[in-house]
Parts: structure tokens; C-alpha cells; sequence
């Protein structure tokens, strides 16, 4: 099983991006430590990032029968993206959205995602280690799914 790995705006600056609000893990960190949790999961991790809706529309459409889901952190998007919603909904890859911080104990605009009635679930404010529990729950419930 391949699970795609999903990362929008600003999370490339993860380790020295606002550090009291996403900590100082890097990315490239919490992709390593993911593949590690996929390895042990007998599950493949492809991850992208990119900074543009575009590209990652994009990669979604790429992957589409390529990989059985996705563990999504949308950054901004999250808050203002129906495009990127109708891209999970129109490659029907189920996925579970991930924030490093509690963005329902953040500014009004931050409280609403624009993907949580299509993804499976949400893990948010647990900092990097969000990405394990997202990636463990969505292995888990595709799993169950076959």
C-alpha cells in the first residue's frame, strides 16, 4: 500500500517558521520519521509540498490510482480551498487532514476547514507527532475498509 503525503504553504519553512506555534521539527524531519512509521506499517510514504494550490491539485490528480491515501496538512488552504476539496473528492482518495497546531484555539478565519466534511478525520495540535497519528489512523481505516 502507498499513502501520499500532502503538505501546502510555508511548511517547507517547518524548524524555523513561527517555532512557539509549529515547534522546531523540520519537515524534511517529520517526513523521515513518517516513512520510518510506514516501514513498520508495511505501507510506502510518497510525500510532496508545495507552496502553490496548483501543484498540489496536481498531485493529487497524480496520484490518483496510485496511492490508497492521503495524510493532508493543506497550511492555509485548509481555510480557504474548495478547489483543492473537489480535488480529493473528484480522485475519490480518501484522507486524513493533520495540523501541528489546534487551529480551533487559533484566529476566527483559522476554525474552519474547507476539507473536513470529505476527509476521514482530523489530528490537530499534537505538534509532528500529529503526522504518525494521522498516517496510523488512515492506514487503520483504509485497512478496515478491505
Amino acid at each position: 500500500m502507498i499513502i501520499g503525503m500532502l503538505n501546502g504553504p510555508n511548511l517547507n519553512l517547518l524548524g524555523t517558521r513561527e517555532p512557539a506555534v509549529y515547534g522546531t521539527t523540520t519537515l524534511g524531519e517529520i517526513v523521515a520519521h513518517c516513512q520510518a512509521v510506514g516501514h513498520e506499517l508495511g505501507v510506502e510514504i510518497r510525500a510532496f509540498q508545495a507552496n502553490g494550490e496548483g501543484p498540489l491539485i496536481d498531485q493529487l490528480h497524480a496520484w490518483r490510482g496510485e496511492v490508497a491515501g492521503v495524510v493532508v496538512n493543506a497550511g492555509a488552504y485548509t481555510h480557504t480551498s474548495l478547489a483543492l476539496r473537489d480535488a480529493f473528492s473528484a480522485t475519490n482518495l480518501p484522507f486524513v487532514e493533520v495540523h501541528l497546531s489546534n487551529i480551533y484555539a487559533r484566529e476566527p478565519e483559522r476554525r474552519h476547514s474547507m476539507l473536513a466534511s470529505a476527509s476521514i478525520g482530523m489530528v490537530c495540535g499534537l505538534g509532528a507527532v500529529g503526522y504518525e497519528y494521522a498516517l496510523r489512523g488512515l492506514v487503520q481505516a483504509l485497512r478496515t475498509r478491505n
